[in-house]
């Protein structure tokens, strides 16, 4: 629900001076002023590599270069297909069950928040800017549809403007580095003001003006992209003629402020060349929700290195080399000539689609009244090494060689000097990964957690999952208490594809080995057959179908929900206790847990020195439905095995 202005003024204003917000009015203009003057060279950088990397409005007569596009997808492509996966752990007994609903929940959330389209964005942003920007602030809470969802979405670069001191958004742990200040423009209908929470629901229309003000980054941003594209900019339409899709251009601003003497993280919307207040929202938070990207990071330094950064000067020469070495073709092709003006009266005698250029003589000799003029002739070895060396300087620095790129290679090379120049390739890639792993770990683990930790009721919001399995669907109701764990859980960001080639190495190790240790008559073989099973890529599911649990697994299974509740299980002598000492030892580390697998290895110490006290054959009595059980006397009926001083003591 949309806050009331008058509330808003009463709970956050300043009653000192007419404007209540004229403090923060103030505040945001000179900090918008002074980014604005630090970046706005930087901008107009980045509107200039924007027509160059789609340059629409070129000159026809001319080729562009695709040395920027080239290398700026194959490394998008490189980094976008292989998807960072997650996986939250848990920092406290009892929260393995909750971590497990996590890891289930950010599956299900990966589809509906549509991030592969979001990554898309963010990764693209980054490699062209340097850093991208995602917005993380949003939730979607519907009860009647039963959506609960955080809603995450990119912020574009060419509309912010941040703190000319930062480093990064957040900082370090200690904040150290953090933007103390930063935001941008966009557009905003009536329609989407009202439905805005923190924006006043009283607002007067009427005093909101339409249109730019100045030092607008939105106006040069949006002609930077039109011209870019061909397409002509509607910059000096009025808006007002629009109706209901009436846009005003509001300035959204992040700013520390100081309210009733204590300074709070504000989020503020201004109108009228952020000369007016029109919403306010102070973050409960201690940092900003926005996340930051950064591609080739430079330490201490908030704009690092981009891609256009190493290839704009390449891309540019390559074009004047291929453009020049174009007209020295033309000019080959149709050679001019001079002629003697005195003795070739008429021009039109001269019928050909050559330049003729008329000279007079003056009585000097000019061979045949007709010659072509003398052209230097250039060096084409040299053209075609400076060129070449454009192209591999390129290919260096971003580390896209031309097999990255999907061409051949114009030099024949042996197979292992191939492989070994993609390993490498790979390995600069794999450095990419893990900085993107950064932004990734906060993604799931500070805003998308804590989204869920602010704004899932408890006891009342539930999030039902359909998980898909190898006999199906099935769905999992999840309730507040079923993903917040007790402490925060840990998050694991890891590469799909370092994780697949570690899960390869590791599997074509194991399986030799297990070769060998399989033969060995005690080895466990339903585990190693069943961690083979994982390394080759089976779920879970598929694995217990595979291998059903056996009694003794299932017995166990029970025996831990006991043993985690701190009540004692039984130990039957009949049972299979290596079985029941590796499950068990999964429990909750109790006393009772101590006991019971004390208990399991003094079983088979006794095993060993009384054998005739453990039947072999306990499990083959006859099933008989209940009541009309026919007990065979040659069995041992199953005895529990009581633990021993020694056991409690331990």
């Amino acid at each position: 629900m949309a806050q009331d202005q008058s509330k808003a003024i009463k709970k956050y204003g300043d009653s000192t001076g007419k404007d209540p917000f004229e403090k923060l009015v103030k505040q945001c203009k000179v900090e918008y002023n002074l980014s604005w003057m630090h970046q706005k060279s930087k901008k107009d950088e980045w509107e200039a590599r924007l027509k160059l990397y789609n340059n629409q409005k070129r000159d026809k007569k001319s080729v562009g270069d695709t040395t920027m596009f080239t290398i700026l997808q194959t490394v998008l492509a490189s980094l976008y297909v292989d998807r960072l996966s997650v996986e939250f752990g848990a920092k406290e007994q009892g929260d393995a069950e909750t971590v497990e609903n996590l890891n289930s929940l950010a599956e299900n959330d990966y589809d509906e928040m549509e991030k592969d389209i979001l990554d898309y964005d963010w990764d693209w942003d980054t490699l062209f800017f340097g850093r991208g920007l995602l917005s993380f602030s949003e939730y979607i809470r519907d009860p009647e549809k039963k959506i609960y969802l955080p809603i995450p979405y990119v912020l574009d670069p060419l509309l912010i403007l941040r703190d000319p001191h930062a480093a990064s958004v957040n900082g370090d742990r200690m904040a150290r580095g953090a933007a103390r200040f930063f935001g941008g423009e966009e557009k905003m209908t009536k329609g989407m003001m009202e439905d805005n929470e923190y924006i006043f629901s009283d607002i007067d229309f009427k005093l909101v003006k339409y249109g730019s003000g100045t030092m607008s980054i939105l106006k040069d941003a949006i002609a930077a992209r039109s011209e870019a594209q061909g397409t002509q900019d509607q910059l000096g339409m009025k808006e007002e003629f629009l109706g209901s899709n009436a846009a005003y251009d509001i300035t959204k601003w992040y700013t520390n402020y100081k309210i009733k003497g204590e300074v709070k993280k504000v989020i503020v919307w201004l109108a009228n060349d952020r000369m007016k207040v029109v919403g306010l929202q102070v973050l409960k938070k201690d940092y900003w929700p926005v996340l930051d990207r950064p591609l080739y990071p430079t330490s201490h330094d908030w704009d690092g290195t981009s891609v256009p950064d190493l290839t704009e000067d390449k891309q540019r020469a390559r074009a004047v080399a291929q453009n020049l070495g174009l007209d020295m073709m033309k000019a080959d092709l149709y050679p001019t000539y001079i002629y003697d003006s005195n003795r070739i009266i008429n021009r039109n005698d001269l019928r050909f689609d050559n330049n003729f250029i008329p000279v007079d003589s003056k009585e000097r000799d000019i061979t045949g009244a007709i010659q072509p003029i003398n052209k230097a002739r250039p060096n084409m070895q040299l053209l075609d090494f400076i060129y070449n060396s454009l192209d591999l300087s390129a290919q260096k620095a971003t580390a896209t060689p031309d097999i990255q790129q999907g061409i051949q290679s114009q030099k024949d090379r042996p197979l292992g000097e191939t492989n070994l120049i993609a390993s490498k390739v790979d390995t600069r890639y794999s450095l990419s990964a893990k900085v993107f792993g950064w932004s990734e770990k906060r993604f799931w683990g500070v805003h998308w957690y804590g989204l869920y930790k602010e704004y899932f009721k408890e006891d009342i919001d539930e999030k039902v999952l359909r998980l898909k399995g190898a006999l199906g669907s099935k769905w999992r109701p999840l309730k507040k208490d079923n993903i917040i764990a007790r402490i925060d859980p840990d998050v694991k960001i890891e590469s799909q594809a370092l994780s697949r080639a570690k899960q390869l190495e590791e599997r074509q190790a194991l399986t030799g080995y297990f070769g060998l240790a399989l033969q060995d008559p005690t080895s466990n073989r339903r585990w190693g057959l069943k961690k083979l099973g994982k390394l080759n890529g089976l779920m879970k599911d598929e694995i217990d179908i595979l291998f059903p649990l056996t009694i003794d697994e299932r017995e166990a299974e029970k025996e831990n929900e006991l043993l985690n509740k701190g009540e004692s299980a039984p130990v039957l002598r009949e049972q299979d206790h290596n079985v029941h000492l590796i499950i068990n030892s999964k429990a909750n580390d109790t006393p009772a847990t101590r006991v019971h697998l004390s208990t399991h290895e003094q079983a088979l110490m006794w095993k060993r020195e009384k054998p005739e006290l453990f039947p072999q054959d306990a499990t083959a009595t006859e099933f008989q439905p209940p009541g009309t059980e026919k007990i065979n006397p040659t069995l041992a009926r199953p005895t529990p095995i009581k633990p021993s001083q020694t056991s409690m003591a331990r």
